[in-house]
């Protein structure tokens, strides 16, 4: 297989503007058009297209790797110019990871993978080694590029709706996965995230509790009302841009509350483990603080845990030291116990 690097930089040189490559030429009044300009950038499809290679590459060895699309629910800022008036399903990808030794005469498990960020994406660099622990425990797993994701062009970067589709968009992965598929246990589904997909994995046990077994979410965006009173103006205006939730949180708090898990509580009805770190620097740990409180005093039974300051802040278990091993130890064990894998964790 080719190496990433020069491909990538051909891909880079072919697509910058020769302006830009030209050292001589004075600055132009207005800048040429660049590959690293704007939501979801050209760079941003190319890397994209590269870290998909690289899916093969890092877990080809132990899993049947494949990137597949199905539609959801139309998103209602675009318009089809071409054909007035009609209302087209949005299309959706998904990654698709199948042990390779899996006895397929049996019914087995299925974990959906959300990924984290607002807008991100399915990445190898902080996601593989996740899935391959998953994979070797006998897991299939499934993971959607939800709308808002990047490296699918503007248009579906802005096709975002925090919260709200994006959820659906992982439920009928979800759906999809168990309809393709036959040897999948319908009443064996685990889903798992980490922040943003900690809040979309926690909003689809609300939505839909009876489709899963079993929910992990780690370090989970969990109050939005409380989360822009500490975060920047400019992340504070990424969600009130007019493609976004469209209004700030002064102007639309019942909106903000709608679309925050500490919000539904109460509706919890699925095994759910849930951990936090007091030293996170990306969700505050006051958010997961209430959520945990809210769950209190509903009365809901579920599991957590709160590290003290463990280093790594936000990704604090999702390296590779000793005690984030340990950590994702804790999250198979509480899997294995509602999902029943070929090959659980010890």
């Amino acid at each position: 297989m080719m190496r990433p690097a020069p491909l990538l930089i051909a891909a880079l040189l072919l697509a910058t503007p020769l302006a830009a490559l030209a050292q001589s030429d004075p600055p132009a009044k207005t800048p040429a058009p660049s590959i690293f300009s704007g939501p979801d950038s050209a760079a941003d499809v190319i890397l994209k297209r590269i870290d998909d290679l690289l899916w093969y590459q890092k877990l080809g060895d132990i899993a049947e790797v494949d990137k597949s699309e199905y539609t959801g629910e139309p998103n209602p800022h675009l318009k089809n110019k071409k054909a007035p008036g009609a209302a087209n399903p949005i299309l959706l990808h998904c990654y698709t990871f199948i042990p390779k030794h899996l006895d397929r005469s049996r019914k087995q498990p299925l974990i959906v993978f959300v990924h984290q960020g607002v807008h991100s994406s399915l990445d190898t660099t902080i996601d593989a080694h996740l899935i391959r622990e998953l994979i070797e425990q006998g897991y299939t797993v499934v993971a959607t590029d939800y709308r808002g994701s990047t490296g699918y062009g503007r248009d579906f970067y802005e096709a975002i709706d925090y919260g709200g589709l994006e959820v659906d968009d992982v439920y009928k992965g979800m759906q999809w996965m168990l309809g393709r598929y036959g040897f999948l246990d319908r009443g064996r589904v685990g889903i798992v995230g980490w922040s943003h997909g900690g809040l979309i994995t926690l909003m689809n046990i609300f939505a839909h509790p009876k489709a899963y077994a079993a929910a992990y979410a780690g370090v989970p965006v969990s109050d939005l009302v409380a989360r822009m009173g500490y975060e920047s103006e400019g992340y504070r205006q990424l969600y009130s841009a007019p493609y976004h939730l469209g209004e700030t949180v002064q102007e639309d708090i019942a909106e903000y509350r709608k679309r925050s898990p500490v919000t539904h509580a109460r509706e919890l009805d699925t095994p759910l483990l849930l951990h936090t770190n007091t030293n996170d620097e990306d969700v505050n740990y006051l958010e997961v603080e209430h959520l945990i409180q809210a769950f209190k005093a509903e009365g809901k039974p579920f599991d957590y845990k709160v590290y003290q300051d463990a280093p790594g802040g936000h990704y604090f278990n999702r390296m590779d030291t000793p005690m984030a091993l340990e950590s994702r130890r804790e999250i198979y064990l509480f899997l294995a116990r509602h999902l029943h894998p070929d090959a659980p964790a010890k």
